[in-house]
């Protein structure tokens, strides 16, 4: 078979290598599964650099979280699956369900887990998904990471979503963009930032009723909550990380709630303070757990959701689909097919 590889203490592409070797069996309790696509997330590019949490990687890592594909073959002691079943991965190698497990989780394409940038790869049964009866293997292999999280920040916490409410994404990437076709199936009004009015228009032929240019206006938070015509919005998801974190807690309203899920930016003035007068909430986002998937796939198959997905790079050029995915022209996912 055929495995990408990141060489221990990578700091760059230049450290990735494609290598060959017998192809895997599965345990008692494994999985073989023919991986037909992968999708690629920011934290992969932290991955490579070595700016992931824990550094630099401290022994070879085939990465990658994300990936669909066909079991090939299972282990005596597998109840779940047969060969021939289409199955995703789920992010987590130990979170089920319920509340976080603790420190540490295993997550897929980082030390202690397996990677999904091959054409074979062995999963713990309980790592692994049916694939949403709609969708096609490059589709199924964003979910993971992007589409789990999106679930999250809408779907649970304190103010779950509902028909009525108002939703602010931030963005046009993975996570944003299927936030913001989950909010629309489930009859929220919704607002999507970006940089580029190109994008916007697109994000509009979406579903997203509003569209602003945070470039325009120096405190976008209120400004877009006004261009709404709101005192704040219901849900805000929160991808930018603590540089526009005060701007959510500007633009989110009386009772709602912020989903914090990014770490692309740095700031400092993160003090809450704001958020007590309006009885908000601020609520941490880590992927999700394997239930969560499995909601998802059940309200992407009843609403005929598909993730957008920019590009899809052949596995031989997976190096460059990263350079891609690392340009301000990303809309959606990149896909590997494999």
């Amino acid at each position: 078979m055929r495995r990408y590889i990141l060489r221990a203490g990578a700091s760059s592409l230049d450290d990735m290598v494609l290598e060959e070797l017998d192809e895997p069996r599965p345990g008692p309790r494994e999985l073989l599964i023919r991986v037909r696509a992968c999708s690629l997330n920011y934290r992969d590019q932290a991955i490579v650099t070595g700016n992931y949490f824990g550094g630099k990687l401290p022994a070879d890592q085939v990465p990658l979280s994300d990936g669909a594909g066909e079991v090939v073959e299972v282990g005596a002691e597998v109840t779940q699956f047969k060969p021939g079943d289409r199955v995703s991965s789920t992010f987590f190698l130990n979170w089920m369900d319920g509340p976080p497990p603790p420190m540490p989780r295993a997550a897929l394409g980082a030390p202690g887990a397996p990677g999904m940038l091959s054409d074979h790869v062995v999963l713990p049964e309980t790592a692994v998904v049916p694939m949403a009866t709609t969708l096609s293997f490059a589709e199924a292999a964003t979910l993971p990471c992007a589409g789990v999280t999106a679930w999250n920040g809408l779907a649970r916490g304190v103010a779950p979503l509902h028909p009525g409410q108002t939703v602010l994404t931030m963005g046009t990437g993975g996570v944003s963009l299927l936030a913001l076709q989950l909010a629309r199936a489930g009859g929220a009004r919704t607002l999507i930032t970006s940089a580029s009015d190109e994008k916007l228009d697109r994000a509009r032929a979406l579903g997203a009723q509003l569209g602003f240019n945070y470039r325009a206006e120096e405190n976008w938070g209120r400004a877009a909550a006004a261009t709404a015509g709101i005192d704040g919005f219901d849900k805000v998801i929160e991808i930018g990380g603590t540089g526009t974190l005060p701007q959510s807690m500007d633009a989110v309203g009386p009772d709602g709630e912020i989903a914090l899920i990014g770490v692309l930016t740095r700031g400092d003035d993160t003090n809450p303070h704001r958020m007590m007068f309006k009885g908000a909430s601020l609520r941490g986002i880590l992927v999700g757990s394997r239930r969560m998937h499995l909601d998802l796939n059940r309200a992407l198959e009843a609403s005929d959701i598909h993730p957008v997905i920019d590009r899809v790079f052949p596995f031989e050029e997976a190096i460059e689909a990263y350079r891609y995915q690392a340009t301000p022209a990303l809309f959606g996912k990149v896909v590997i097919s494999v």
